[in-house]
């Protein structure tokens, strides 16, 4: 075997063999293969593709370049995944909710990845939050509080952890065979027994198309199926921000306020609702997705998960009182500016990747893989598609380390808006479902 064999037959249009796959996969996990090549093949593998036969084989290698974990535990064991936009944390909301409903979720989750964040980030604006727990302390944490949400370990999947960084700084994130790898190599390293897939279509994603959300969300649910965990997907809107705010402390804040109920964001309370009970459907514990919807909603509204988000919380290192004094607990900005809209009308577009590259370059995600993570900064009150606005009207609140920094952002999410006339219809925030 030779990865530069290997990468020659992917730039040449050609299928590497299944070994081929498994030997590059290990290559990753044991450093066999350099970054250089594992650069080259992450852009090969966006450009000419690897087909359905080289994505499981990819996913499989990648699952089983380490550590597949095994449970036994009272309920199902079950997750969710979403493939990334802005203001997208319905994890922080949905993993506390399942747990109420009896579903066991260990949650492996990611970091932020090109211009979308990572839900390892926003805990981490938490002070003390740990989200490197040892495997004893992970199967102890889910067994006792029924979720815990942590970065995976260093014997699970580590060829996805070491590609994952790769694909942030070398331009190829958007491969589907890429995603669907990494997504589900972790998952089903997870020892999973049900998972549901939120795939983002629109702006601010990384499938723009629903056609292209469709093909992944298909190779996702093919690919999990064929490996034995019962899975479904659905496809939901990222024309817009889901919350109102993106960056990781401003995006706690929001999950805190939907939690205790003290200002509630209708689209990412629903959208956690409609996520938790498919999966709560696939495990057995609801009679079909609407049922699951309804078991959520009652966790949500009365106050149980966000008393088990604070037992994790706390289990996690952070504030044992962080439910009760999240205002006090969280960094802030020293720089705070207001976004004034540019012209009168209503807003009818809004470039989320846009908006994402901007918290991104104001530090509250990662250019070069090894950048620090400022958790205070970002975007807060972003005004949503078919809101009236008018100039100097504010759309949108900068929270930043400096002026320079606030003014360039200012001026980023000025263009990321289109502002017209008249009055343009709000998107669903549900497109489809597959199964």
């Amino acid at each position: 075997m030779d990865a530069r064999l290997i990468i020659a037959k992917l730039r040449d249009g050609l299928r590497p063999t299944g070994a081929e796959i498994t030997w590059f996969a290990q290559g990753l996990a044991s450093g066999a293969v350099t970054d250089a090549q594992a650069g080259a093949f992450a852009m090969a593998v966006l450009l000419k593709g690897l087909g359905e036969e080289g994505r499981v084989a990819l996913t499989r290698a990648m699952r089983d370049s380490g550590k597949v974990m095994a449970w036994d535990l009272p309920g199902p064991v079950v997750d969710k995944h979403s493939t990334g936009g802005i203001g997208d944390c319905v994890s922080l909301l949905l993993a506390p909710a399942l747990a109420v409903c009896g579903a066991m979720n260990p949650m492996i989750s990611g970091r932020g990845l090109g211009h979308t964040g990572g839900t390892l980030d926003k805990l981490e604006a938490i002070p003390g939050f740990r989200t490197g727990l040892s495997e004893d302390q992970f199967r102890a944490q889910v067994a006792d509080i029924g979720c815990a949400i942590v970065a995976a370990s260093a014997d699970l999947a580590p060829a996805d952890r070491r590609l994952y960084a790769i694909r942030d700084v070398t331009g190829t994130v958007e491969s589907i065979d890429l995603i669907t790898a990494s997504i589900l190599s972790k998952k089903l390293a997870a020892g999973l027994e049900a998972l549901v897939l939120d795939v983002k279509c629109g702006s601010g994603a990384f499938m723009k198309t629903l056609d292209e959300a469709e093909a992944l969300a298909r190779a996702l649910v093919s690919a999990a199926q064929g490996a034995g965990c019962m899975t479904t997907a659905l496809i939901t809107d990222m024309t817009q921000p889901l919350a109102t705010a993106a960056g990781n402390a401003l995006e706690v804040i929001e999950v805190m306020e939907t939690l205790t109920g003290t200002s509630v964001n209708a689209p990412l309370r629903d959208l956690t609702v409609a996520l938790g009970g498919e999966v709560l459907a696939l495990a057995g514990l609801a009679a079909d997705s609407d049922d699951g919807a309804g078991r959520i909603i009652r966790a949500l509204e009365s106050g149980a998960a966000a008393e088990r988000f604070g037992q994790m919380v706390a289990a996690q290192g952070g504030p044992s009182d962080f439910v009760e004094r999240w205002p006090d607990r969280l960094p802030a900005a020293p720089v705070m500016r207001e976004v004034p809209a540019l012209e009168d009308g209503h807003i009818w577009a809004i470039d989320g990747q846009a908006l994402g590259n901007v918290v991104v370059h104001l530090g509250g995600g990662r250019m070069r893989d090894g950048d620090r993570v400022n958790p205070s900064v970002g975007l807060s009150d972003l005004a949503g598609i078919g809101e009236e606005t008018g100039a100097g009207v504010p759309i949108a609140m900068v929270h930043a380390a400096t002026d320079e920094a606030a003014a360039a952002a200012i001026k980023a999410v000025q263009r990321a808006y289109r502002i017209a006339p008249g009055i343009p219809d709000e998107p669903p925030l549900v497109l489809k479902r597959i199964a």
